[in-house]
């Protein structure tokens, strides 16, 4: 357990460290790469903030939560700049309004149960944002690797939304269970999708693996049901689990986005 937590805390290092290399949009694939990161900081900073308030990994939560904040404004005004179309760039002004009404409720406030059933049902709709902006450009993109950038992409969030609900469900916050149970099934369904792709290099495959290796310890801290299971140590374990895929994830992702073998 404490190499899969240094592996993930180093992962997350090197995810958050994109934050602080603003650059610009290179291509299409890198701006669908960027816009599906969107996806997944909308429920990164969910979880962080949920994690907070159950007192669950405090320290590693407050900087994940100030990391993503900031990575999520710079990528915001890059496709925001970049949008190829008319379409693109409204989406783009209309998630900008969103989030700014999103980013007051999270750090506005120290974290409360009683906020938890809001702050996710914003989230949501942020993340429906992002989502729309990422699927318009895969359109524009038209191509066969735009769509697999997508899908990696969306495993980054649904490895972060699943943490989310099961933090959630301490809280008592509605259908928690049932989206967690959803988002599951949906990044083991995506997993095959993508190391099936023709397009998937040997280098890719191999990260795949990793991701499934990474999935069975995810998965076997999600199991931990009872009692006890939503105590700060075992939230501690799901928390650090979702950190740890993520980065696997992220770094696919990349690898769909520049082609690289």
């Amino acid at each position: 357990m404490k190499r899969r937590t240094a592996i993930g805390w180093m992962g997350s290092l090197t995810l958050l460290g994109v934050s602080n290399n603003f650059a610009q949009v290179v291509d299409l694939n890198d701006a669908i790469n960027k816009a599906g990161r969107q996806r997944m900081l909308s429920q990164r900073v969910a979880k962080a903030y949920l994690a907070l308030g159950q007192g669950v990994a405090t320290q590693r939560a407050s900087e994940i939560l100030a990391a993503s904040m900031g990575l999520f404004e710079r990528q915001l005004v890059e496709l925001k700049a970049f949008a190829p179309t008319p379409e693109v760039k409204a989406t783009y002004g209309d998630l900008e309004a969103l989030w700014s009404h999103y980013k007051t409720m999270l750090v506005g406030q120290a974290p409360a149960r009683e906020n938890a059933t809001a702050l996710i049902d914003l989230d949501g709709k942020v993340l429906a944002l992002a989502n729309k902006g990422t699927t318009q450009l895969e359109q524009v993109s038209g191509k066969p690797l735009g769509r697999l950038v997508n899908i990696a992409g969306r495993q980054r969030m649904l490895s972060q939304r699943v943490a989310k609900f099961y933090l959630a469900m301490a809280w008592k916050v509605p259908n928690a269970q049932a989206e967690l149970d959803k988002a599951r099934a949906e990044f083991v369904s995506a997993l095959d999708v993508l190391a099936n792709a023709p397009e998937a290099t040997v280098a890719i495959k191999q990260e795949i693996e990793l991701a499934r290796n990474q999935w069975v310890f995810y998965a076997a801290a999600l199991a931990q049901q009872g009692a006890d299971a939503a105590s700060p140590e075992r939230s501690a374990n799901v928390f650090a689990s979702s950190e740890n895929i993520l980065a696997v994830m992220d770094k696919v992702t990349g690898m769909y986005s520049r082609s690289i073998a």
